[in-house]
């Protein structure tokens, strides 16, 4: 009878899952037939996509909603966060005082705030609360850049998640907003960006063009840099630099301390190629370009006086080096002050007497310092596995943040003169004890012999019997490094027995420029590889077995996942894929998809074809099999990627799938790609996840 009664349940969730009409389109590439059957839910807006959205969404709400601890799941959430203390991030210094992004649950945005300083939070005052211009929580500041003398501040503000965003003004003092605003600053993946003027009378600004002035196919891209006098309306604007750089230009504006020097840097897309422009700030001054793409330059930044600049280099050095050379000069004017070396050079920061530079040492951080010249070398005494970054001075001490696994973040000052180190009052404490949670890091090896970091979160005394729940998450792109982290959400995944995992997989930056570059355009299979490794080394070493196995990823990490269970459908028991790309061969089609080009390749060269072809996840689904119970999440505002790739690979494993597990999406009106998604909707979201997590690896509550 209970046999029975299984059955009719299993059919019965089966039949809901709503049917996708199909209407094959076919392409030809290079002399291959692609067969595409759901090319119609690329038609965002039609209502034929929203019906198939409504209805899945209702399928999806119903099998989650269906789950008896999602309601409990979601209340210990937003418990958690009602006990969570606020977080400051993005600190910028200016004299006497500091600017930072805070968040302060549970207001659903960030507010900006100022301090006298980072050990004075008796001094901190609001100047800006999105959560008043919109109580719903759907306005965000995607940036802020407060000018000079810190009395006044732009702010880049967007709505429901989308980073398609307006730089506004605000007094810093009474938080009054300032007449006008300046439109098309912002929009994703290009970003935005700013830079004052030494006096504050006006700003630098990048802006994307306007109605009329390109196809409509190239409103998102042709990134320029633009003049703005505070207090004249923005139509006379003056151009100033762009209109020869590349269509997927990304522009970050900075000016030396002093305010006479202005700096682009030029990202040639997604891919990690950048040029470097300089221009003094005074009316008239012309630009010079100081690096090209094969220059190898990543980052380029002023001296505290202004009158060199240090470069991040990995031409020769993929590890990195760091040059210095006079602002007037030329690169061939540059010389070595920091060699490469064993540790991967990530930023770099002077101040009037010495040069910290932030090292990767395939996940841990750590910080060196150097006087001026690259000598006299000091390595600060962080603790084990800390992760770093957010370095400025300030005060006349150098101020990060720093981050563990185990531990919450807190911004701490170091001392150069003395060799001190100090906790600020910036800290996080936990509404959570994780004192009996462990970070261990050990290997596994990739199908080539690659040997790709794992660190594994556990509960001490953890037994290696293969029984364990097991959450495997990694990124694996555009050279993006994997720091430890602390997430106090994971503490309902460690109270049902869970182990947690963190891949430095290749496609990161945790190796330097090579390891980047094993895992991107025709070698993005490497990262499959990787990823696919370290699953089997957690069965292997016993943590956990397939039918006990999850994994996890977002963006360039949901394209992970999607690879993941197509290439290996019986390594996992489910798999949650946030904001993904899944069809490698349209993706650059899409509204921002030129932008990854750099990254992935494109289906024009044949070489690029057969790669992203013999990995893209649509298209390597196979009728008939048993695949794994997926989970996908995608924001119908997103500007990265587009949410169509959700709906067409939720369709596609629908019609395909031998097995009876389930296959949802969950579509939300309320988020793009989650950057300024609201607090209550990343919570609703996190419950979801949790939810089908749980229930697909029996993972039964205290």
């Amino acid at each position: 009878m209970k046999l029975l009664l299984l059955t009719l349940l299993t059919m019965s969730i089966a039949a809901a899952v709503p049917l996708t009409e199909k209407k094959p389109v076919t392409d030809e590439y290079h002399g291959v037939k692609v067969v595409d059957e759901y090319r119609w839910l690329e038609e965002t807006g039609s209502l034929a996509v929203k019906a198939w959205t409504d209805a899945q969404n209702k399928h999806s709400r119903a099998w989650l909603d269906g789950r008896a601890e999602r309601v409990d799941i979601e209340a210990k959430l937003t418990a958690l966060y009602a006990k969570d203390t606020p977080s400051h991030g993005g600190l910028v210094s200016r004299p006497g005082r500091i600017f930072a992004l805070k968040f302060q649950p549970p207001k659903q945005q960030r507010l900006l705030v100022s301090l006298a300083s980072v050990d004075d939070l008796v001094s901190e005052r609001v100047v800006l609360d999105p959560n008043e211009l919109e109580p719903k929580g759907q306005v965000a500041m995607d940036w802020f850049v407060p000018s000079p003398d810190g009395k006044l501040i732009a702010v880049c503000l967007s709505e429901h998640g989308s980073e398609d965003g307006a730089l506004h003004f605000f007094r810093t003092e009474t938080g009054e907003r300032l007449p006008g605003r300046i439109a098309r600053v912002q929009y994703p993946t290009g970003g935005g960006s700013a830079a004052w003027m030494p006096d504050s009378s006006g700003l630098f600004y990048t802006r994307y063009p306007h109605k009329g002035e390109k196809p409509e196919a190239d409103l998102n891209f042709f990134q320029q840099i633009y003049f703005h006098k505070l207090g004249t309306p923005t139509g006379a604007d003056e151009y100033s630099a762009g209109r020869d750089f590349p269509r997927i230009a990304e522009i970050e504006l900075e000016t030396s301390e002093d305010g006479r020097w202005l700096h682009a840097a030029v990202a040639n897309g997604d891919g990690g190629e950048f040029s470097h422009h300089v221009r003094e700030t005074k009316s008239g001054a012309a630009w010079r370009q100081i690096t090209r793409h094969e220059d190898g330059v990543k980052e380029v930044v002023f001296s505290h006086d202004g009158s060199a600049l240090f470069l991040r280099s990995v031409k020769g050095a993929p590890r990195g080096k760091v040059l210095r050379m006079p602002t007037t000069g030329t690169l061939g004017d540059a010389v070595v002050v920091v060699p490469e070396r064993e540790a991967v050079i990530e930023s770099i920061t002077p101040t009037a007497k010495f040069l910290f530079v932030a090292d990767m040492l395939g996940g841990p951080s750590r910080v060196r310092q150097f006087t001026l010249d690259g000598k006299n070398a000091r390595i600060l005494p962080l603790p084990e596995a800390s992760g770093v970054g957010g370095l400025l001075e300030a005060d006349g001490r150098i101020v990060f943040r720093q981050t563990s696994f185990v531990a919450p973040a807190a911004w701490v000052a170091y001392d150069p003169a003395s060799g001190a180190l100090k906790k600020t009052a910036l800290f996080n404490t936990s509404p959570v004890d994780f004192s009996d949670i462990e970070a261990v890091r050990e290997f596994a090896v990739s199908k080539d012999g690659t040997k790709v970091p794992v660190n594994i979160l556990r509960r001490k005394g953890t037994k290696l019997n293969g029984s364990n729940p097991a959450l495997l998450y990694a990124y694996g792109g555009y050279g993006h490094c994997m720091r430890p982290f602390f997430d106090f959400e994971n503490r309902l995944w460690f109270d049902r027995g869970g182990i947690y995992v963190v891949a430095n997989i290749r496609g990161g930056g945790e190796y330097g420029e090579e390891w980047h570059l094993a895992g991107n355009l025709t070698k993005k299979q490497n990262v499959f590889d990787d990823f696919a490794a370290c699953a089997q080394h957690l069965i292997t070493r016993g943590y956990t077995r397939p039918e006990k196995l999850a994994v996890e990823g977002g963006s360039n990490g949901g394209l992970l996942m999607g690879a993941f269970l197509t290439q290996h459908p019986a390594l996992a028991r489910a798999v949650v894929a946030h904001v993904g790309i899944y069809d490698m061969l349209r993706v650059e089609l899409d509204p921002n998809g030129a932008f990854n080009v750099t990254e992935f390749g494109t289906v024009k060269n044949p070489a690029h074809f057969r790669a992203l072809h013999a990995y893209s996840p649509f298209h390597n689904v196979k009728n008939g099999t048993k695949y794994p119970a997926v989970f996908f999440l995608a924001g119908e505002t997103d500007g990265r990627v587009n949410p169509a790739h959700s709906r067409r690979m939720t369709a596609r494993l629908q019609a395909a799938t031998a097995s009876q597990h389930p296959i949802l999406v969950r579509l939300s009106s309320a988020s793009g790609h989650g950057m300024g998604t609201a607090l209550s909707e990343k919570i609703a979201q996190q419950a979801d996840v949790f939810a089908f997590l749980f229930d697909q690896l029996g993972m039964s509550g205290n």
